[in-house]
């Protein structure tokens, strides 16, 4: 049995979707433990292309078990026309290989709105977030006012419930200038979705611990990017939940003697969407070329996302915070038109040169990027699968950024193709 947690170690879109696909296909389960239906997921298989939101990709997959921990947060509407659409693509959704965890929590239509109030009233201070309600129903699930699907098994109960958020809503909105929010229309909403989300409702940490004594291989699949944890990422430009590795066990309900091995999703460059600092960003031409080659728009929001070098920095930041044992290194073929290609190497800030990413904002706006420049090797690398058919120059630039994030590269992907993987290390076999 091995057990393996997928993360980005970047701020996300790092290409997990095939990565993970690839993956799930060796795995019996395949669980998500964190975020909502905000990050996007796409799959390429006997070509049909499948954009996932919130379903575990494993779901795609025969005679696999996906998996909706109580970490995620689930808007119950999105997911059921989720399913409906990926059911329309021939993908058979029941309860024997879709569960949701009773204790997750639900994004209501109260939580996108405030989402919305909140990046309309911040301006310039905005997030960027994709005003889905993934922040609100977290800070309503800290505060212990949240309903969960367990919540919706009781009349009575789930009125209470909705009193209780509400409250503490309306106030809000009052206090915004926006109209309050009426419960009985959303209640009447709840209970008639009520039978097909709680079909799918289990202790999920029960079902993971009797999955473990059966030897099954699972797959923790995580979303966003380590750089976006809300612990550990650039403050406050991060998502609302712990993106790290970590959180595979609390996310699930499995302790974390449950994880074997960690791999990191990291791209040949860097990336970012939406607001908050971004040392190494591009805004020349070779920033728009990494964007149209790469073709670098969000799976959800399809939002252009920003584009710079490779930030070793972070990267290696990441691998320490989030215990990363391999990488996989995707969209190597991205960089093949360019001239000569940077790695940054260091920071520095106000005359010193650092090895990290300070914590403050204000610091991390200041940053410059050191950077070490690397020949091009302007030949294609799309599709090759074996490493020394790589260019000499590409391998050069493989090695330096091993050596320098001081973390073995796993495999090393040369297209959005599944099969255009150069394999170096299986996870699974190790």
């Amino acid at each position: 049995m091995k057990n393996i947690v997928v993360v980005g170690s970047q701020w996300g879109d790092e290409g997990k979707g095939k990565i993970v696909d690839w993956l799930s296909e060796q795995a019996d389960v395949v669980i998500r433990f964190q975020g909502g239906h905000n990050a996007g997921h796409t799959l390429v298989i006997d070509g049909i292309t499948y954009k996932l939101r919130l379903l575990p990709s494993g779901i795609v997959r025969k005679n696999k078990i996906s998996i909706i921990g109580n970490g995620v947060v689930v808007d119950p509407w999105a997911l059921l026309e989720e399913i409906k659409e990926i059911k329309s693509k021939g993908v058979h959704v029941d309860v024997d290989n879709f569960m949701i965890s009773e204790s997750a929590n639900l994004i209501l239509p109260f939580h996108r709105e405030m989402d919305e109030i909140r990046e309309d009233f911040a301006g310039k201070g905005k997030i960027g977030t994709t005003r889905r309600g993934i922040g609100p129903t977290y800070e309503d699930k800290v505060g212990r006012r949240s309903i969960r699907i367990m919540d919706l098994r009781s009349e009575k109960n789930l009125d209470q419930r909705l009193d209780l958020v509400l409250t503490h809503h309306n106030a809000i909105r009052k206090g915004l200038g926006k109209k309050i929010f009426e419960k009985d229309q959303l209640k009447k909403d709840l209970l008639k979705i009520a039978p097909e989300i709680l079909k799918f409702s289990q202790p999920v940490w029960l079902k993971i611990d009797q999955l473990k004594k059966k030897k099954k291989k699972i797959l923790f699949e995580g979303a966003q990017g380590i750089l976006l944890d809300v612990d550990h990422g650039t403050y406050p430009f991060v998502t609302s939940s712990n993106t790290v590795a970590a959180n595979a066990a609390t996310g699930t309900g499995c302790g974390p003697n449950s994880i074997n091995y960690v791999l990191g999703i990291t791209k040949a460059y860097t990336t970012r969407v939406g607001e908050g600092p971004f040392p190494t960003e591009l805004k020349d031409s070779i920033g728009n070329l990494l964007g149209s080659r790469g073709k670098e728009f969000g799976t959800v929001t399809s939002r252009k996302r920003r584009c710079g070098w490779f930030d070793g920095v972070l990267v290696r930041q990441s691998i320490k915070i989030s215990g990363i044992n391999g990488i996989a290194l995707t969209k190597l073929d991205v960089l093949d038109e360019l001239d000569e290609i940077k790695m940054c190497i260091q920071y520095e800030l106000d005359g010193k040169k650092i090895d990290y990413l300070p914590a403050t904002l204000e610091d991390q706006l200041k940053i410059k990027p050191v950077y070490k420049t690397f020949s091009g090797w302007k030949t294609s690398t799309k599709g090759i699968k074996n490493i020394k058919a790589l260019p000499e120059n590409a391998k050069n630039y493989i090695n330096a950024v091993e050596k320098f994030i001081e973390t073995k590269i796993s495999s090393i992907s040369t297209s959005p193709e599944r099969e255009d993987t150069i394999l170096i290390e299986n996870p699974f076999k190790i």
